[in-house]
């Protein structure tokens, strides 16, 4: 299971746009995949459309057991390999602007009761078995979309994600808040050493627009070759699929597909950093 967190510290710029599409594109390579919606303002679980839940991401953080994390998570609408762990707004009573480390560990903590394995199990029941989360997937991949802000969710998320993708738009004031991203990824390294930016991601980019090209050129000045090169274009066809409520990959447009290629990058690099991840693991361990 690798884990992956969203980010930016600038609402609007379309992070919950990119958990969805890397969703969508694991789904079209078979990934069995949970959404963590850290969002207060649920997003990701509007579009994903999942069953009904028992209880929230707010409740298993109140209490993070195995038993209230499986009646937390609920498949989703989209497709059969993708579950999520359902968004509220009631997650905001958990977003302390300095939260000690218990906190800080709660959502790893709550990550490390997902089942363990190399391969996914088969499509699951949601029948309730006597050990608690047992009927849960093992997940290969984990999205975390988080919060616009630097309280004790996206902060959490740092303590418990591998990569982090950080989203900007090619404009002033996302360009300072995927600068103060960055250094909260660097600041959250000391509790979780495994923690590295996979790089920057410019989402709503115009070929035509002088402030777009200046301002993507500002984040290359600043970031080098953490700036990905496989930008996303201001393209209709994502409000359009996602009205529809379908991923942008089943969206058949010509705007739509060149998007999903650039999710499909944008997930091939994820799955990478996972394998070289497990690799170096594999290997500290056999030299151990």
């Amino acid at each position: 299971m690798y884990v992956t967190g969203v980010l930016s510290l600038k609402g609007g710029v379309g992070k919950t746009t990119v958990t969805l599409g890397l969703a969508g594109a694991a789904a079209k390579q078979g990934l069995r995949t949970l959404v963590v919606d850290l969002d207060p303002q649920g997003n990701a679980t509007t579009a994903l459309e999942p069953a009904e839940s028992e209880t929230t991401i707010a409740d298993a953080l109140e209490h993070p057991s195995p038993a209230v994390l499986a009646t937390s998570i609920a498949p989703s609408n989209w497709d059969d390999s993708i579950d999520v762990l359902v968004g509220s707004e009631d997650i905001e009573r958990h977003n302390h602007p300095d939260p000690g480390s218990q906190r800080l560990g709660r959502l790893s903590r709550l990550l490390a009761a997902l089942p363990r394995g190399t391969e996914p199990d088969e499509p699951t029941t949601r029948t309730r078995s006597s050990a608690p989360g047992a009927n849960l997937p093992h997940y290969e991949l984990v999205l975390i979309d988080c919060p616009p802000s630097l309280g004790q969710l996206t902060r959490s998320a740092l303590v418990a994600v591998d990569r982090a993708v950080l989203v900007t738009e090619p404009t002033i004031f996302a360009v300072s808040g995927v600068q103060r991203a960055f250094e909260a990824v660097q600041a959250e390294r000391a509790h979780n050493p495994r923690l590295q930016p996979l790089g920057v991601l410019i989402n709503r980019y115009r070929a035509r627009s002088a402030e777009h090209e200046f301002r993507i050129n500002e984040l290359r000045e600043l970031f080098g070759p953490l700036v990905l090169s496989g930008v996303l274009p201001d393209r209709t066809a994502v409000q359009q699929a996602q009205g529809a409520g379908v991923p942008i990959q089943r969206w058949d447009t010509p705007g739509a597909r060149e998007i999903s290629q650039q999710f499909d990058n944008l997930l091939g690099r994820i799955v990478r950093a996972g394998h070289s991840a497990r690799e170096r693991r594999g290997s500290s361990r056999r030299t151990g």
